[in-house]
């Protein structure tokens, strides 16, 4: 009888741990991500902070869920915040943003990024660091006003580089942005900010 008992209570935690995690505020937190150890899948760790979802870099700098496409396994993440007044991004004292390695999520390969008031030692790189490079469309608009007639250059983040890591550095670029799914002939305006994320399914 204590044997059928402990079963069915194993069996219980089980599913109960299978479970997709409540709501966070107004978004939906769709199975394997998990706000805590009752729900989801504990590989797949995400944080609801006053009612606001959130994911946490592996140095602890917390980035705003904009959107969850379950089917895809992907998530987009604010880009952080550029400081006006010295072109910095929110996160720099973070070294921009780093995922574990071991962890399932990774940087898509959908994200054009901007890389901003960058040092000298940028032009050695193969970005476009041109007069016609996308991020001086962006030095245009409120957000990257800031950061105007600094050295700026921007890349396709493809399956070549590091998929755990956007680095910014003081000595090095010191602010970024990113824009998700950028088409030829898209205007800044229609411009969809955001880091996309992707997981690896769980097994």
């Amino acid at each position: 009888m204590v044997f059928v008992f402990l079963f069915l209570l194993i069996s219980v935690t089980r599913v109960s741990a299978l479970e997709p995690c409540p709501k966070c505020g107004s978004m939906d937190v769709p199975y394997p991500l998990s706000t805590n150890t009752n729900c989801g899948n504990p590989k797949y760790r995400v944080y609801c902070n006053n009612r606001i979802l959130e994911f946490t870099s592996t140095e602890g700098f917390n980035y705003k869920i904009l959107s969850i496409d379950p089917s895809a396994h992907k998530l987009i993440i604010s880009p952080p915040v550029i400081h006006e007044n010295s072109c910095q991004s929110s996160d720099l004292a973070f070294g921009g943003l780093k995922l574990d390695e071991n962890s399932p999520f990774n940087i898509s390969s959908h994200n054009t990024v901007m890389l901003l008031n960058c040092s000298e030692n940028i032009l050695l790189s193969p970005l476009n660091c041109s007069l016609n490079s996308l991020c001086r469309q962006f030095e245009k608009v409120v957000e990257g006003s800031g950061c105007k007639n600094t050295l700026c250059c921007a890349y396709l983040k493809d399956s070549s580089m590091t998929s755990q890591r956007i680095r910014v550095r003081v000595g090095g670029c010191t602010a970024y942005t990113s824009v998700v799914d950028l088409k030829p002939g898209d205007t800044v305006k229609s411009w969809n900010y955001g880091i996309e994320l992707q997981w690896l399914p769980p097994n």
